[in-house]
């Protein structure tokens, strides 16, 4: 069960089908989802035409929607910033800004390679289509970023179609797979054991008191 707009919902069945995955709806149970909806759905209207059929009930007009340690007045000025950012249109895509994006990507995925073609593999040449390389790849790395968060075209199957080109073909990776990790981490953010972004301990990162007495019980706890 979660909570969104204090309506109540059974997203047990559901979360299967999930779009977004089921690990996603499952760090919200039991909680409020409020603003996670409202920031992974662009189409909210549709959305809850699928939603109205899992509604079991209502919170209490007492009962808190939020979590004890959330500050309800940094919700609500939160809930009022965004509401300002969409009014003044900040949140709608530039497709002009977008398509010089890809299209200076592919002059210089273009140029890494034709700089080894035409000069050889020498080493000025040869570093140089290294650097053009890297740079392309890095800027698809934030472009394939734009387009997974559906902030690209209005339409989500443009923004997955496209997806999957940068990322699958131009980047050699899953986009199902990048899709999956970063819902996640925008789910919940810099939450130990369901932001996957954090969970590269104890070989790479380990900082704060916090997680780092959580790897510790974790890998010595037994003992």
């Amino acid at each position: 069960w979660l909570v969104v707009d204090r309506k109540v919902y059974d997203v047990g069945e559901f979360s299967t089908r999930h779009p977004g995955g089921h690990r996603v709806i499952g760090h919200y149970a039991g909680q409020d989802a409020t603003d996670a909806f409202v920031a992974f759905h662009n189409d909210k209207a549709l959305v809850k035409k699928y939603l109205k059929p899992l509604q079991i009930g209502e919170l209490a007009p007492d009962q808190p929607s939020s979590e004890s340690h959330k500050k309800e007045s940094l919700l609500a000025d939160f809930r009022e910033l965004r509401c300002d950012i969409e009014k003044k249109g900040l949140l709608k895509p530039d497709y002009t800004f977008f398509l010089l994006i890809f299209l200076h990507l592919l002059i210089l995925e273009a140029s890494s390679w034709l700089v080894v073609w035409y000069f050889g593999i020498s080493s000025v040449p040869f570093f140089a289509g290294i650097a053009l390389f890297t740079i392309a790849q890095t800027q698809m790395s934030w472009f394939q970023h734009d387009l997974g968060h559906c902030s690209v075209f209005r339409k989500p199957k443009w923004n997955r179609l496209m997806h999957i080109v940068v990322i699958n073909v131009m980047k050699g990776l899953p986009a199902c797979w990048w899709n999956h990790l970063h819902n996640q981490h925008h789910a919940k953010p810099n939450c130990f054991r369901k932001d996957p972004d954090l969970n590269m301990h104890p070989l790479l990162f380990s900082l704060g008191k916090t997680l780092s007495m959580e790897v510790m019980m974790g890998m010595f706890g037994s003992r």
